[in-house]
């Protein structure tokens, strides 16, 4: 018991960990937030390719000797302005042109590492490095995910609306493409949030994951928007105190316990299969007893 309190306790002591925690907690509501439209568009795809694309930014950023974030962030840009560009143009469809972005930026990325004589660990740039966040690090990432999740809140009707139904958008007035590139750019700068907690690779789990399993839970979008980051926080919270006590890869561990959620609520939430079989079963006992009682009912009054 004594272990388990010093294991939940002991770690917020110093200064590395209460960072990496604000950092932590601050992406799960960005992605979170972000997660919700993109299981609901079925941008999931997009959201991979996004955060792989970053890859070249953040090597090149490194060279130049500026923030990471600033890299990551330029490389978003281009990919979605290249998968939105090569959509428009409609010459390829939307999965295609994502993945020739993703992919292509994603090769430029290594081609970089490669030729690039550098103290950074690569897997810090890959899988991140939560609990080496530096101050400089933590705001950028309070700031960005602040004005995202602000922006994005903002216009939660509209958006809203576009992932249900984007002809009745239309036909209200909203410009679908205007509310296609808010959300594209949204996800840019989620992609850039999360790279500094998860690194490029994981950055995925953090952008599906939690909308997922709040979809298994509820279908209402507005219970989607505070249970995804409550699902994403949670599953932060124990990724880091399980890379703490076992010395292992904050993100990776932090993607596993998303997967594990997922799982757990995939098979026994109200959406799975053995919920759904449990509860056919409890109606048929139901209704069994109400003909047992109505019978009964039938039986005393042919009595009388």
């Amino acid at each position: 018991m004594n272990d388990l309190i010093s294991l939940l306790v002991d770690p917020w002591q110093y200064a590395f960990m209460q960072r990496a925690l604000i950092v932590g907690m601050v992406t799960a509501l960005v992605c979170g937030v972000i997660s919700c439209w993109l299981v609901l568009i079925g941008w999931s795809l997009m959201g991979d390719a996004i955060s792989h694309a970053v890859l070249p930014g953040v090597v090149l950023a490194y060279i130049w000797g500026v923030p990471f974030a600033v890299g990551a962030l330029l490389f978003a840009a281009i990919a979605v302005t290249l998968i939105g560009g090569m959509r428009g143009q409609r010459l390829v469809k939307e999965d295609a042109a994502i993945g020739i972005v993703f992919t292509t930026l994603f090769a430029f990325g290594t081609v970089l590492i490669s030729i690039t004589p550098s103290q950074t660990d690569l897997n810090h740039i890959l899988f991140g490095n939560l609990l080496g966040i530096t101050k400089t690090d933590m705001w950028q990432v309070i700031v960005l995910g602040a004005i995202t999740v602000v922006v994005v809140l903002l216009k939660r009707r509209d958006l809203t609306l576009f992932a249900f139904d984007p002809t009745h958008a239309r036909s209200l007035g909203l410009s679908t493409r205007v509310l296609s590139s808010l959300l594209l750019g949204a996800l840019a700068v989620t992609v850039v949030v999360s790279f500094q907690a998860v690194g490029v690779i994981l950055a995925v789990s953090m952008l599906i994951v939690p909308g997922a399993t709040a979809r298994l839970l509820t279908s209402s979008i507005w219970r989607m928007l505070w249970l995804a980051p409550l699902i994403a926080a949670v599953c932060v919270l124990v990724g880091i105190l399980l890379s703490y006590a076992f010395d292992t890869s904050s993100g990776g561990m932090i993607g596993v316990v998303l997967g594990v959620a997922f799982g757990i609520v995939y098979l026994f939430g109200p959406s799975s299969a053995l919920f759904t079989m449990l509860r056919r079963h409890h109606s048929e006992e139901e209704a069994e007893a109400a003909l047992r009682e109505k019978n009964e009912d039938a039986r005393l009054g042919s009595t009388r």
